[in-house]
């Protein structure tokens, strides 16, 4: 056996880099096992658990149901886990500041962290990107064909790309999907003015996706260069020698970028996840999850008293005529569809919403008293209003009709409504965590091979792979302080490739073209994927239910 391992794909051809066949301990597998039906386990429970507790028993087929939706949504994560924090591992391994066992071990526990820590709004920042008419009906049969379409899309890309050793954005393959949902629902529905994607979110995720591996790409150049500059120490810019690990100073640094990184991605990428396991929650189980049961009673008065100012607010600039409540919906349902929502009609049908869901709460008394029969609409309509007040409080033409005092309230609205609509259970976050920790120890080596040696022509040094990470790490937190998804690959391979450009070695032109293929092509194909699937699927409830 040489020293080295050999790439994949290359099986004849020894690389200059660390060995990458070994495997986790036997213990090690057994405390895996134990994680995984752990993990499992304790998410079955905890939805019988709080089924039951809200009085909605689950019949056998639903529960079944849900389970299968369930495995995929972890399963996204799982692939997930090998397939970004490949990318965070790299610099360690290929330093040799820790084996590749302990190194993913590391890595999974930190991204268990970071998942951990996280606060959920980059989860409902990927979910407003579906359409309105689809997340007013999640546990409809085009409900669940969203949720299956876009799972299996996403996972499917992820594999097929791995599969060749190529660093891909798990978030890019999931907005594709969503993206390819949202276009079919908009083809295939016979009703005039169906909704398909909100173009304006789709327009901030994208930039984010777009910008960050460009941030990471100069951010690295001229870290390293920096770097360069005051730290003289000419070792952080050269290649390893052998196998022995860098001076110690050295070594902590790389440990605290790796330690860094998958951090922070799981606190980003571990958030999808989330939220895709909620929909499937409020799809399957609205009693128990639509609504945010766990807001105490005392926050309820604020929360009516906020409906209230705001259904004011909007009476101000209505038609000065009361419409029945179903109306209302129907007013403000087109509005958010065909994006006409600055019309005295759309803020007339707000102002009976806002005050129907103000009174219904405050007879309730909190939400964990609505009850099983009421919670579907009324959960509706507080999604609704929500997202239509997103749009009054962006809109440059509401701006001109409201004061900045109403603003001021309406976005103080928002903020209640999300409370009550948006949140994330604990074991969802438990869960999460260990499907995405568990995904770094299984195959990572594809992926470290390619970030390792493929991305430039040398050797990667320990200042390439300490500025890579650090840009990696703060740009992934920035973006998680703005609430935006990005793609740990993308930026991490980005700061390699610039790190590289920095020390002088250049880049691979044959690699770098290929993960910009993957990146151009993710969007269209996930989008081609998840589409097809939605059409698919709508055909086999259609056949099942005739």
């Amino acid at each position: 056996m040489t020293p080295y391992a050999l790439a994949e794909g290359a099986p004849n051809a020894p690389v200059h880099g660390p060995r990458l066949d070994s495997g986790l301990h036997p213990i090690g597998r057994w405390i895996f096992a134990l994680l995984l039906v752990g993990g499992l386990g304790y998410a079955g429970y905890s939805v019988m658990i709080d089924t039951a507790r809200v009085g909605e028993p689950m019949a056998m087929g639903v529960f079944a149901f849900l389970g299968l939706a369930l495995l995929i949504a972890l399963g996204f994560e799982f692939v997930n886990g090998f397939h970004d924090t490949a990318n965070a591992v790299a610099t360690v391994i290929y330093t040799h500041s820790m084996p590749a066992p302990l190194a993913v071990v590391w890595s999974g526990l930190f991204n268990f962290l970071g998942v951990m820590v996280s606060s959920g709004a980059v989860a409902y920042s990927i979910i407003t990107l579906l359409p309105i008419d689809l997340m007013l009906n999640v546990g409809s049969a085009g409900g669940f064909a969203m949720i299956f379409a876009l799972l299996l899309a996403a996972v499917l890309w992820n594999l097929a790309t791995w599969a060749v050793g190529l660093p891909n954005s798990s978030s890019h393959a999931l907005i594709g999907s969503i993206l390819g949902v949202g276009l079919a629902n908009q083809i295939l529905s016979p009703i005039p003015g169906t909704s398909g994607v909100d173009m304006e979110q789709v327009r901030k995720v994208l930039s984010a996706l777009l910008f960050s591996p460009l941030l990471g790409f100069v951010g690295a150049l001229l870290l390293l260069l920096v770097m360069k500059r005051f730290l003289k120490n000419k070792r952080l810019y050269r290649e390893p020698e052998g196998k022995a690990p860098p001076p110690r100073g050295i070594r902590a640094l790389l440990i605290f970028t790796c330690t860094a990184v998958s951090f922070a991605h799981g606190s980003n990428d571990g958030q999808k996840g989330m939220g895709l396991i909620m929909l499937i929650l409020i799809g399957c189980a609205p009693t128990a999850y639509a609504l945010n049961r766990t807001l105490p009673r005392s926050a309820m008065p604020a929360f009516v008293q906020s409906a209230d100012v705001a259904s004011a607010a909007y009476r101000a600039h209505g038609t000065g005529f009361a419409l029945p409540i179903d109306r209302a919906r129907e007013v403000v349902v087109h509005g958010v569809r065909t994006k006409a929502i600055d019309t005295p009609e759309v803020y007339e049908g707000l102002s009976v919403l806002s005050r129907d869901i103000g009174e219904r709460i405050a007879n309730y008394g909190t939400l964990s008293q609505v009850p099983a029969t009421v919670v579907p609409n009324l959960r509706n309509d507080m999604y609704l209003v929500l997202d239509t007040t997103h749009m009054v409080t962006k809109s440059e033409k509401a701006k001109e009709r409201f004061t900045a005092a109403e603003i001021e309230s309406l976005g103080v609205y928002a903020t209640a409504l999300e409370r009550g609509t948006r949140y994330i259970p604990l074991w969802v976050k438990v869960t999460v965590a260990i499907a995405l920790g568990l995904g770094t120890m299984v195959g990572w080596r594809r992926i470290v091979v390619t970030v390792g040696e493929r991305i430039g022509k040398t050797h990667l040094t320990y200042g390439m792979g300490a500025a890579a990470e650090l840009m990696a790490a703060a740009t992934i937190l920035l973006a998680d302080r703005y609430h935006m998804p990005v793609s740990t690959t993308h930026i991490l391979s980005s700061g390699v490739a610039g790190a590289s450009v920095a020390n002088g070695a250049g880049v691979q032109t044959r690699t770098i073209r290929n993960m910009a293929l993957a990146w151009i092509m993710t969007l269209p194909i996930a989008m081609l994927l998840s589409g097809s699937l939605y059409w698919l699927l709508l055909q086999l409830t259609h056949v099942i239910g005739n």
